[in-house]
Order: C-alpha cells, then structure tokens, then sequence
C-alpha cells in the first residue's frame, strides 16, 4: 500500500511539473529566418506567428514567388525551433519514466 501511495504522490508531482512545462511553452518565443535573414517570423511555443519582418529588397513585383516561399521557409524553421525545444523540456522532465515509443508529451 505504500508503494502505490508512493505512486500517486509522484504522479501529483509529475502533473504539477507538466502544467509549469505547458506554461512555460505557451509563454516561449522563437524566430525563425530564411534567406539569409531575409525573412524573419516569430511564433510562439504553439508555433502560432507572432511577428513578421521582410527586409525592404525582396519587394519587387517578379519576386514576389520568391518571398512567399521565403515566408514558408521561415515559418517552418521557427516551428522547428519550438518543437525541439518542447521535446527537450520534455524529455528533462520525464527522464526515467517508462513513456511508449512516438508517444508526444504534452498533449
């Protein structure tokens, strides 16, 4: 009985660190940049855009194809950014627990 008592005060623990961890992600801003810093976006730990920065050269009519692949570059980049740092504070904080394969925290 007192191993299960054990349990339940870590899994408390477990949770009250996963509500700080979503908080922490939610409130976490990262950029992205294509171009060679052409194009800047900012998302949040979500990867919901923030900001947008386009540098005043690419505005010319016949690169306008060029800047929307730009953007989508960027954009994914700072996804990218924000996915892996999720998946390190979350790999920090489940260090030892017996978490399937693939299986993607926080929910």
């Amino acid at each position: 009985m007192r191993d299960i008592m054990g349990m339940m005060g870590k899994v408390k623990e477990m949770q009250a660190k996963m509500e700080k961890l979503q908080e922490e992600i939610a409130l976490l801003e990262v950029d992205g940049t294509s171009g060679g810093g052409l194009v800047t976006v900012r998302l949040d730990g979500k990867g919901a855009l923030k900001s947008l920065k386009i540098d005043p050269s690419l505005f010319k009519e016949d690169d306008v194809e060029i800047l929307e692949d730009l953007i989508v570059a960027a954009h994914k980049d700072g996804k990218d950014k924000a996915e892996a740092i999720t998946a390190e504070k979350t790999r920090e904080l489940t260090a030892g627990l017996p978490i399937p394969p693939g299986m993607k925290l926080p929910f």
